[in-house]
Formats: structure tokens, C-alpha cells, sequence
């Protein structure tokens, strides 16, 4: 892989016996450097920062690093859950966007589209507010000992870690919006005979249609609510509660008459645990995974390019004195919800 520049100067002079090279030093090896942030304390290999923007410059641009970030997939499938619960709209960096009360879009009247003679057609207008929005810069960096930096597959495996992290991050905050927004109904789903899971769901994807004129889409389990379904369907003790119980997400998703089910197995430390993502919830919402701007959906990811790479994300190497080596990742984005209507969410006890 290509190194930076800066990097290797810095190790070159290094290796030379200057431990603690100057600014001007390296530079008369590198060229145009830039300062990295100054530190408080001395910054430990394998520890997690926040990214400073002076990081960000074109010197401590990484483009092969960069290129695997944007073909990264992650085996924990964040990034599908992120889709799920909150699809990407490209943006540029300052935007606006639609937030909608449908109720314009089901208006009906039996003779209002009656034209008469002489007149033009009775002319119908649809309202949304439009908001004022900018896309946010986010960012994490690492720190790597130089001998780990020049071991094959150490910097994509840094790179790796940061795409995991900042995806979960991004996942728990559309999580946390959907949940503020939604509806909440309490349920409970154990072993006693009788209950129906599904037909809980099915009443809540009726209402929100009340509600919005839009039955929700997609369907979200967190991995104890869908262990807890599956129990409630078993304990029917029939060949119905078996079948139900065994049913996939996306067998479910057509029971349900909804686009797309989905179990989120996302989770994060929290104390000593690894606390799950969604946990005993189940969201019931609208999304669309080639939303724009206006539709009328009620979450979307809005992220613009970085400014560097073009893409979404932007990966930064740069020397941090004489023996340690900075990894950073950054994005830009606004996480909205642009519709509160029909957003349902049950709690399973």
C-alpha cells in the first residue's frame, strides 16, 4: 500500500536517530505538512479519539485506505441495519428538506375534480414545511505504534474498527429517533396460550394507516422481542403457533404485508455488558430506500461527500511524533425524521 509521505518521513528521520524531528524537518522530506492537533497527554495505541478538523487536510489524505473504506462491508451487517432503519439520501453539505403532515394527499371530495366550462381544472395544492439543514461532520481516530503501521493489514484492520464503531453510533441515533417519535404500545408476549404477536403487529400497522394514510413498510425486531414471539407463538401448542414460530423475517414481512421485516442483532458495551440496539422493541415505519428530499417517508440518512475523497467516508493518516501513527475516519450527516406520522412502537414484556 502507498504510505503517506509525511509518515514515512517521519520514520525515516527517525530510524536516523532524530527521535523527536521538527516541523521543519520533516517537511524538508515530505514537503507541504501540516501540523497534526496537539495532544494533551500522550495519546495510547489502540484507544479511540474524536477526529480535531485540522486532521482533515489534503497532506494527511490516505486514498488507498480510503478506497477500502468505501468497499468495506462489516460481517455484524451494521451497515444493512443502518439501511433498514434509516436509508441514505445524498445531500450537498447545506440542504433542505420536506417534512411532511400528508393529510393533503388523502383530501378527497366526490365532485372536486368536476371542470367547469370555460375554467381550467380545479387546481390541487400539496404542503409540506420545507427546513434549513446542514450536514454535520463526525469522525474517530486511532493511534498506531509505528512497527504496527508498517505490519501488513494493521492500518485496514484500524480502518475497520473505526467504520464498525461509527456505524453502530450512526445506528443507535436513528434508533433513538424512531423511538422518541413512535407511538408506544406495551405488550406482552410469554408462554401463556392465546396471545397472538403477529396480530399485535398487524393492529398497529392498521392504526398507523388510520393515521397516516400510509401503511408503515418495514418492520424492526430487536433480538429479545423476536425470542419473545417466538416463544409466545410456540406456547399455542398448535400446528398454526409451530409454523408462526418458525417463520423468517421475510416470510413474516408477507404475513405482514410489508415490504421488508428485519431482527437487529446490533449491539454495544454498556458497563460489563454488550447491551442489545433494540432490545425488547419492535418499529413499525415508513422508509424508502431511494427517498429524496421530498418524499414523504418518516426517517432519512442525509449525508453529503467528503470533502477530500468524494465519497462518504475520508480516511486520514498522519505521524504523531516519532513512534506513534494517527488513523482517522470521518463522514458527513443528518440523521431526520421528516415525517412523525404512522410511526409505531411496541415494548414486549
Amino acid at each position: 500500500m502507498k504510505r503517506n509521505p509525511s509518515i514515512l518521513a517521519a520514520a525515516a528521520l527517525a530510524a536516523a536517530g532524530i527521535a523527536s524531528p521538527s516541523i521543519a524537518e520533516i517537511n524538508a522530506i515530505a514537503g507541504n505538512l501540516r501540523l497534526a492537533r496537539e495532544f494533551t497527554g500522550t495519546p495510547t495505541p489502540g484507544e479511540i479519539y474524536e477526529i480535531n478538523a485540522s486532521l482533515t487536510v489534503e497532506s494527511n489524505f490516505s486514498e488507498p485506505l480510503t478506497t477500502y473504506a468505501t468497499g468495506f462491508r462489516d460481517a455484524a451487517d451494521l451497515e444493512n441495519e443502518n439501511r433498514f432503519f434509516g436509508p441514505p439520501v445524498q445531500v450537498t453539505e447545506r440542504f433542505e428538506y420536506a417534512q411532511h403532515d400528508n393529510a393533503d394527499a388523502f383530501r378527497s371530495d366526490a365532485n372536486e375534480d368536476l371542470r367547469p366550462r370555460g375554467a381550467d381544472f380545479p387546481r390541487v395544492e400539496m404542503k409540506s414545511e420545507k427546513v434549513q439543514a446542514k450536514t454535520e461532520n463526525r469522525g474517530l481516530m486511532t493511534v498506531l505504534e509505528l512497527k504496527d503501521y508498517n505490519t501488513p493489514g494493521k492500518t485496514e484492520a484500524a480502518v475497520r474498527s473505526l467504520l464498525m464503531r461509527l456505524q453502530r453510533n450512526k445506528l443507535r441515533r436513528k434508533l433513538a429517533l424512531l423511538s422518541a417519535a413512535a407511538v408506544n404500545t406495551a405488550k406482552t408476549w410469554n408462554t401463556d396460550a392465546g396471545k397472538d404477536p403477529d396480530q399485535d403487529v398487524m393492529a398497529e400497522l392498521i392504526t398507523a394507516a388510520g393515521l397516516s394514510g400510509i401503511t408503515p413498510n418495514r418492520v424492526g425486531y430487536g433480538a429479545t422481542a423476536w425470542s419473545k414471539r417466538g416463544l409466545s407463538h410456540r406456547a399455542q401448542n398448535s400446528a398454526g403457533g409451530f409454523a408462526s414460530a418458525s417463520l423468517t423475517p421475510e416470510s413474516l414481512a408477507g404475513l405482514l404485508g410489508v415490504e421488508e421485516a428485519l431482527v437487529s442483532n446490533a449491539r454495544y458495551t454498556s458497563g460489563a455488558s454488550r447491551a442489545e440496539a433494540l432490545g425488547n422493541l419492535v418499529l413499525a415505519f415508513n422508509a424508502d430506500d431511494f427517498a429524496s428530499e421530498e418524499d414523504a417517508s418518516n426517517i432519512k440518512d442525509f449525508w453529503s461527500p467528503c470533502d477530500l475523497s468524494g465519497e462518504r467516508f475520508a480516511v486520514y493518516e498522519f505521524p504523531i511524533g516519532a513512534k506513534l501513527i494517527g488513523i482517522a475516519v470521518e463522514h458527513n450527516e443528518k440523521i431526520a425524521i421528516t415525517s412523525t406520522l404512522g410511526i409505531r412502537k411496541l415494548t414486549i414484556s
